[in-house]
């Protein structure tokens, strides 16, 4: 069972108990499978050497001060990082606000300043593209030099390679955003989720097609627009349902603006309708497409929701039957 995760919203939150710390720093968009290299190897570190397993990150995103036209959608909000970060043994975690005067610190300065004199770093562990200070002039060469200097270790983690491929958020954003949603949960360890509250729609699929709850399109990545094998839990009473998700725009009703609409393929008990869900995306069935008619689109909707049992009749067996 991990232990409570400390969070702290600035510098001036950090106490002198924060140290001596085994620190990561980075942006931690996502928390994937290279992140949670990194957390592991910080938390296996700060466990052996009796330094508290710390990471920091950053909100916002760099870019969103330096460039914004260049910053991205996330992947996560900082509060679901945390939890993650949690999960992976991590004791403390800084989210430091992003500002213009943070972006012109120097390398050595930010090193000096905030790593080794504020959070008491005896350890910075880092992965291989790491760069920090002023127009990222910094690299793990120098952060290496610099901890020598101020007294503590530096460790570089090599990039985890799935597939042939090199995970980062930037890959799994763009592998989302082509609506290839398997793929990027294996770089996530974990299917890629949306949450939020339920929102009301415009009756179309109670009254022509199938009941469903809709989510407003959120701020971060959102799925090509087609139609998905999800899981839908409620955020408030813990119940889990398998669905269907489409993420469009009801061209054969319109087309009026982006919409998330889950159809459960189970019934609602106990508590009512749920007022805020979570949808992960699993697999993707097909793109939207505008239909001739309601009728025929409620007929493609069974055929997808066909599909999507048969999906989970599959994985049933399979851990039924003690596979992988």
């Amino acid at each position: 069972m991990p232990a409570p995760l400390r969070l702290f919203r600035s510098l001036d939150d950090i106490d002198d108990a924060f140290g001596p710390c085994a620190l990561t720093i980075g942006n931690f968009d996502g928390v994937h499978a290279g992140h949670r290299r990194i957390l592991r190897r910080v938390a296996e570190l700060g466990r052996e050497r009796g330094w508290k397993p710390s990471a920091m990150a950053f909100d916002p995103h760099p870019l969103t001060v330096v460039a914004p036209h260049r910053a991205p959608r996330l992947l996560s909000a900082p509060e679901e990082r945390a939890l993650l970060m949690a999960e992976q043994g991590i004791e403390q975690l800084l989210i430091l606000p992003f500002t213009r005067e943070l972006s012109r610190l120097e390398p050595r300065d930010f090193v000096e300043r905030i790593v080794a004199g504020r959070l008491g770093a005896r350890a910075v562990i880092v992965g291989d593209n790491f760069r920090f200070g002023y127009k990222h002039a910094g690299d793990t060469h120098l952060l290496a030099e610099l901890g020598a200097q101020c007294g503590f270790l530096t460790e570089t983690v090599p990039a985890v390679r799935l597939r042939g491929r090199v995970v980062s958020s930037s890959e799994i954003r763009r592998l989302i955003e082509q609506g290839r949603v398997a793929l990027a949960g294996r770089l996530l360890e974990r299917p890629y989720a949306l949450e939020g509250e339920v929102v009301s729609g415009q009756g179309i699929g109670s009254r022509q097609t199938v009941p469903t709850l809709n989510l407003a399109p959120p701020a971060g990545v959102v799925p090509a627009l087609g139609v998905y094998v999800t899981r839908t839990a409620d955020l408030d009473a813990g119940r889990h349902w398998p669905s269907v998700t489409n993420v469009g725009s009801r061209p054969t009703f319109g087309g009026q603006g982006m919409i998330i609409e889950t159809h459960l393929l189970g019934p609602i008990q106990g508590t009512g309708s749920p007022r805020a869900i979570r949808v992960e995306f699993l697999r993707r069935l097909r793109a939207e497409r505008k239909f001739d008619s309601p009728e025929a689109l409620k007929a493609q909707i069974l055929r997808d929701i066909a599909r999507a049992k048969r999906h989970f009749a599959r994985v049933q067996r399979t851990v039924g039957g003690g596979g992988t």
